[in-house]
């Protein structure tokens, strides 16, 4: 989507109203990402041009052109295969951002496999859970991230193969970089638009992360909504495209990689462990124009002073941001600071880009998520399934043609039906759309936690809690956070022989982050010695909700 091609389409003036009524996501019966992007830049003819602009940890920094992503990416296809992934192979990716990521998304997609990212935030615990969940028969990772499981690979039953991009001779481990003895002359599978090519994990309100099944079709969804919070200028040339969110994710998949390259953009790949001032550097290092930041990113970047005197080859044009409700001092600082329009979206792995915001066709509503994107309907809508009327409060729902509508939940179907409800997928959010089409956000209808852009279960954290030897019994909520949106709070009841105490807090603390995720531990802990009841005896989480509300009131 971009400007001149509007214009073609609907005339003129270009307006909201106009893009609703004329635009159409048009997805083919026949669709490979692979192909839709590096492999087209090439045949394109935008072969030289850059990719990707990989970031090392020690400094170094490579340079790879759409070309050499698309030779290596046959090469590597070519070892994959002769390893035995085809059309519905489940490969597991555990790596950072960069080269290697990239070239094993490029590879599974080719051959029609199935690629199921995992986050390096992940904890032992869970990312053997979604190795054994999804079945995957190869994983494909390095030394530092293959440590922290590889004792407990015989839990793995599907397991097969094990790739490392450093294998540091040890046995049994295939190394990645043999890829490159391998021809790059490699087959693309001819994939239909609805072929599965991605396993997300991500939480839940119940258990431990799920499995979001999502076709080849995806790409096709997201092309809009991600030009519309970019300002409409993913076809403009020279943009450059960086977010600090894992490859593992969908802001990093979706938002960048694979948007940036089917519009013949560099992306920018990084590793270093966020910060305000190394964001600011980093962007002014490699010019980026366009990116995704969360707004708990941004809100600790507005707490720099002076960016531009400080970074003057700063080029950013339009940042993109979600996840969370965007506070209404950070879009001003975006205004009066950096002159950068800042557009917030909404949706859910399963369904995503909604609603969301594009200066050049609306203005912004501070504390508003924006309107419908073009492509999708959205709905509020009642316990029934029907909609309400503008102003009344609801659950914010999408009809169930979105073209970014997942598959199902992997080994999950009853799970996948019950977000139906006639032709409108669930989302679990609550909020209202006012008379001038400007959707509000309310909050969620059920356990599950939002922090800092990340979704947290209760019962995953509670699962790791009680594993503590010092905890009888514990129940999670979401505890309201000026700088996260929520934060996890943990209430406990400590089993005979123990006593709270600040020590034990912490250790608390650090068994959950190394059993689960280090985004997911509790950072507020309260011990109790009993527990607000259900009329059938479970835990009541929706009282200590309410609990928490009451005492933290004076959070905006």
């Amino acid at each position: 989507m971009n400007p001149d091609a509007l214009k073609a389409s609907i005339g003129e003036p270009v307006t909201y109203e106009r893009v609703i009524e004329h635009f159409r996501i048009d997805i083919p019966e026949y669709y490979n990402m692979a192909g839709d992007t590096v492999l087209r830049q090439v045949e394109a003819g935008n072969g030289e041009a850059i990719a990707l602009i990989a970031e090392h940890a020690d400094g170094l920094i490579n340079r790879f052109s759409y070309a050499e992503l698309a030779e290596r990416s046959a090469r590597l296809s070519n070892l994959f295969q002769e390893l035995g992934v085809g059309r519905g192979t489940v490969v597991a990716c555990y790596l950072g951002a960069g080269l290697e990521a990239a070239l094993t998304y490029l590879a599974v997609f080719r051959l029609g496999g199935i690629v199921a990212p995992l986050s390096q935030l992940y904890g032992p615990d869970t990312v053997i859970h979604a190795l054994v969940d999804s079945g995957a028969t190869i994983l494909v990772s390095e030394s530092d991230l293959w440590a922290r499981i590889a004792e407990q690979q015989n839990r793995c039953p599907d397991l097969a193969t094990v790739v490392l991009t450093d294998p540091d001779g040890q046995q049994g481990i295939v190394d990645f970089n043999q890829y490159q003895r391998f021809s790059s002359d490699a087959h693309l599978e001819s994939t239909r638009a609805v072929e599965p090519a991605l396993l997300l994990y991500t939480s839940g309100s119940t258990g431990m992360p799920k499995g979001i099944l999502h076709a080849h079709r995806i790409l096709r969804g997201y092309l809009a909504s991600v030009s519309l919070f970019y300002e409409l200028e993913m076809n403009r040339p020279g943009a450059v495209l960086w977010t600090p969110s894992d490859w593992s994710w969908v802001a990093g998949i979706f938002n960048v990689m694979l948007t940036g390259w089917f519009f013949g953009q560099t992306v920018v790949a990084s590793r270093a462990r966020f910060s305000a001032e190394g964001s600011f550097e980093l962007m002014a290092r490699h010019g980026v124009t366009h990116c995704f930041l969360t707004p708990t990113a941004l809100k600790r970047m507005a707490a720099i002073d002076d960016p531009y005197g400080r970074w003057p080859d700063l080029a950013i044009r339009s940042i993109g941001t979600g996840g969370e409700p965007l506070p209404s001092a950070v879009l001003a600082w975006g205004d009066k600071v950096l002159n950068v329009p800042i557009n917030e979206f909404y949706g859910l792995t399963e369904v995503n880009h909604l609603i969301g915001n594009c200066r050049t066709l609306f203005p912004v509503r501070p504390g508003s998520m924006g309107k419908a994107y073009p492509g999708h309907v959205v709905a509020i809508i009642d316990q029934a399934g029907d909609p309400v009327a503008d102003g009344e409060m609801g659950e914010i729902a999408a009809r169930d043609d979105d073209p970014t509508l997942f598959l199902g939940y992997w080994n999950q179907l009853g799970r996948t039906a019950s977000m139906r409800v006639g032709r409108w997928v669930r989302t679990g959010d609550l909020g209202y759309r006012d008379s001038d089409g400007y959707f509000w956000y309310h909050g969620r209808n059920d356990d599950l936690i939002k922090s800092a852009g990340y979704r947290i279960g209760p019962a995953e954290v509670e699962d790791a809690l009680v594993e503590h030897p010092a905890i009888d019994e514990a129940a999670v909520v979401g505890s309201p956070d000026p700088d996260r949106g929520q934060v996890v709070k943990a209430f406990v009841r400590l089993a005979a022989g123990h006593a709270p105490s600040a020590e034990l807090a912490r250790e608390i603390q650090l068994h959950v982050k190394r059993c689960l995720a280090a985004y997911k531990y509790p950072r507020k802990i309260e011990f109790v010695s009993d527990f607000p009841l259900t009329s059938t005896g479970k835990i009541n989480r929706k009282a200590l909700r309410l609990k928490e509300l009451a005492e933290n009131s004076n959070y905006k």
